[in-house]
């Protein structure tokens, strides 16, 4: 095998190449408008991303974590209450939770999919419990069916974290549309991503819509007219302006994905690599596709060394994160999440990857050993 080849994890430039007119055209239209906050731009992609997600409404916000922070908190999610989010995922799950003063409750997630795991959810809850944050990691759908089931039965709230997964279905329906509200992020590497910070809460409820735009606007309703002790969180013009543009490609970009992924997960077949596991519920859009290996550590030096850039999600499981040592948890408290995290390795997964790359990476992948 050559060894001069390099291939990123992630590179933006296939697709800002071919929309390079018009993302430029974007700038160009709000630095002519002088209008930066609040304006026709955001309206505009906050009413195309709502049809895109099955819902009425959205609501765009600074980032991912302020979009889940401020659904919990306009669902009146607070003090004492506690919320139950899966043990293997990004810190800003559980982020959002504390920062509305309430305790994230971890539930381990099934070994396969990494997503939360549905028949460990009731014997955490208890009578603080106020809400479910189910998060559809790396692109994949939750089981959401039985979620919904479990909220229903004990009148939890349900705010699904879509940060990674614009696009995925579950049972042919698209994800972002089965609780009370849904979280995304779009940060620049995400499926959909800005080119900057930016994140959109989405729902089907006006009053609850409603009060997220007050909320991430300083609590007002009008100005200076403060009903709510809110926050500043909302999604310029500019980026709004971005997004819109690359919307109508997203499901193009997916696509392209999904192809990758499917070559990886016919082509990889490396004993000692544990491949991705998806479902018969789920359309994954792969915003990561992370293999499993016990020498994962030996397979990522072996990779960057052939000039394959590698990832780990995440190498420190939450609860042993020095942030939440308050919450008293040690290793071995989840098994699952602490087994992913020293296992999990992302593979280079990007739009516009290359026929010659893909199969850099299967064949470096193959002959580790």
């Amino acid at each position: 095998m050559s060894t001069e080849m390099k291939i990123p994890f992630v590179s933006f430039k296939p697709l800002e190449k071919e929309l390079d007119k018009d993302l430029r055209a974007a700038f160009e239209r709000v630095y002519e408008n002088s209008w930066y906050i609040e304006g026709k731009e955001d309206e505009k992609f906050e009413e195309e991303f709502a049809k895109y997600c099955d819902s009425k409404y959205c609501v765009g916000v600074g980032n991912g974590l302020d979009a889940l922070m401020l659904a919990l908190k306009a669902l009146g999610v607070g003090d004492g209450d506690e919320v139950i989010v899966p043990s293997n995922t990004y810190i800003a799950t559980a982020l959002a939770v504390t920062y509305v003063g309430a305790t994230p409750v971890f539930v381990e997630p099934d070994i396969k999919t990494f997503n939360i795991n549905p028949a460990l959810i009731e014997e955490k809850i208890t009578d603080r419990t106020k809400a479910i944050m189910p998060v559809h990691l790396y692109g994949q759908a939750c089981d959401m069916d039985p979620i919904m089931e479990i909220a229903k039965k004990h009148n939890l709230f349900v705010v699904e974290d879509c940060a990674q997964a614009h696009g995925a279905t579950y049972k042919g329906k698209v994800i972002g549309s089965f609780g009370d509200a849904a979280g995304f992020s779009f940060y620049p590497g995400k499926n959909l991503g800005a080119l900057g910070d930016a994140g959109a809460t989405v729902t089907n409820n006006k009053e609850l819509a409603d009060k997220i735009r007050a909320l991430g606007n300083y609590g007002s309703d009008y100005k200076y007219h403060h009903i709510y002790k809110g926050n500043n969180s909302r999604l310029d013009e500019m980026q709004a302006a971005f997004l819109a543009a690359k919307l109508p490609h997203l499901d193009k970009v997916n696509e392209n994905r999904r192809a990758i992924a499917d070559k990886y997960l016919k082509e990889i077949t490396n004993p000692e690599v544990i491949l991705p596991f998806v479902p018969d519920y789920a359309i994954p859009v792969w915003h990561i596709f992370g293999i499993r290996c016990k020498r994962r550590d030996e397979l990522e030096k072996f990779l960057n060394e052939r000039g394959i850039i590698t990832n780990k999600h995440y190498p420190i499981p939450m609860h042993l994160q020095e942030c939440y040592k308050d919450l008293g948890f040690k290793e071995g408290d989840f098994p699952i999440a602490e087994e992913i995290s020293a296992t999990e390795l992302s593979i280079p997964m990007f739009y516009g990857m290359t026929d010659e790359q893909i199969q850099y990476v299967i064949d470096a992948i193959n002959d580790f050993r």
